[in-house]
């Protein structure tokens, strides 16, 4: 049997290493993931509970629509539950845009290095993939990437903070982009990290979607949530967009066990304040430690830094890996040199610092 002759080049996606994985290999009895961008803090205790409460409701189907969570979703952000559209992670989401808008005659921007599930799954679907290089600062080159615009471009990705870089893109500059955007181009805005923002530059993107008909933004409650196993998150779009999405949904594609979790966390809001503090006190505790070795960094809007240590970044990765350390590196990146580390706990960064220290002293400068 032969798979679609366009499938056959794609890459599998490699997630971050797991605990217990490294644990056995290398025989150690503790480690720390920072790879996967998780939540360091758990989820709110509320979601806990909401889990809890599940565990009866295990025998039957979930709510296919998200009927409560979308409702409470859309007061939250102040739009219509027909705006909203949830799936098994915002992942799910990207595929669902891609097979219900992207044909083998179509074109698809993106930028390099950002998320590869756009690039996967408009692949999928057949279409012709443009990537566009992030500028010197690790940000969306938009210029670059308006001038690859063309009568076949049917969606732009734009991933706000970048993931890997970390990078953002403030309001003038999104709205520029969608002033000189053709209205029949869809601009994907995906927003998994914006929880995390707390420069005051970030654009309000939702209420962008009252001009621009052509935007979708994207949320998830993997990240400061902390519902990363539970697999859901959202898009958020013009009803039309979204009704075209909600056709090739799969049925109860969401769990009850993840609708009711997420319904628990969005209304905890002390525990979100909680872990956005937590995060920029440790971005900074990084930084400064970054600053102390000399090693320049990405500037970082997420939970998460991107950090060039001036060695081969998989020498430095296996080196880390040693000491019972997870981080991210991706040759695909093209930053031969860099490593992408989740924002820990204080304790967690500490170990962090040091098992770096140890491991720059180990790797050679290439």
């Amino acid at each position: 049997m032969k798979p679609k002759q366009n499938i056959m080049h794609l890459p599998v996606y490699q997630p971050g290493k797991p605990i217990d994985e490294v644990k056995r290999e290398l025989g150690l009895t503790e480690v720390i993931k920072l790879a996967s961008n998780e939540n360091p803090f758990g989820c709110s205790p509320k979601a806990k509970e909401a889990i809890i409460a599940t565990v009866e409701q295990t025998s039957i189907y979930p709510d296919g629509g998200a009927v409560e969570l979308t409702q409470a979703v859309a007061a939250e952000l102040g739009v219509q539950p027909n705006q909203i559209i949830f799936g098994a992670g915002s992942d799910e989401v990207i595929l669902m845009i891609a097979r219900a808008f992207l044909t083998p005659q179509d074109e698809t921007i993106a930028a390099f290095p950002t998320f590869p599930q756009y690039k996967h799954n408009a692949e999928v679907e057949g279409a012709t993939v443009i990537e566009v290089s992030v500028d010197a600062d690790g940000k969306h080159d938009l210029g670059a990437m308006l001038a690859k615009v063309n009568e076949r471009t049917k969606i732009v990705w734009i991933c706000n903070p970048n993931n890997p870089t970390g990078t953002i893109l403030n309001e003038q500059e999104i709205v520029s982009f969608l002033d000189a955007v053709p209205d029949h181009v869809m601009v994907v805005l995906d927003e998994a990290y914006v929880e995390y923002t707390v420069n005051g530059q970030f654009p309000d993107s939702i209420a962008l979607l009252n001009k621009y008909k052509n935007i979708v933004v994207l949320r998830t409650f993997s990240k400061i949530f902390g519902l990363a196993s539970l697999r859901i998150g959202y898009g958020v779009g013009h009803p039309d967009v979204i009704r075209s999405v909600n056709q090739v949904r799969e049925p109860f594609n969401t769990t009850s066990y993840a609708q009711k979790a997420a319904l628990a966390a969005v209304k905890d809001k002390a525990f979100i304040e909680f872990c956005r503090d937590a995060n920029a006190k440790g971005i900074a505790q990084l930084t400064a430690a970054f600053d102390e070795m000399g090693l320049p960094y990405f500037d970082a809007n997420g939970n998460f830094i991107m950090v060039d240590v001036k060695r081969p970044g998989n020498d430095v990765f296996q080196s880390l890996l040693r000491q019972g350390i997870i981080v991210r590196h991706d040759p695909s990146w093209g930053y031969p040199t860099m490593i992408r580390v989740t924002v820990g706990s204080e304790e967690q960064n500490d170990k962090f610092v040091d098992a770096l220290k140890l491991a720059l002293r180990e790797v050679a400068v290439s």
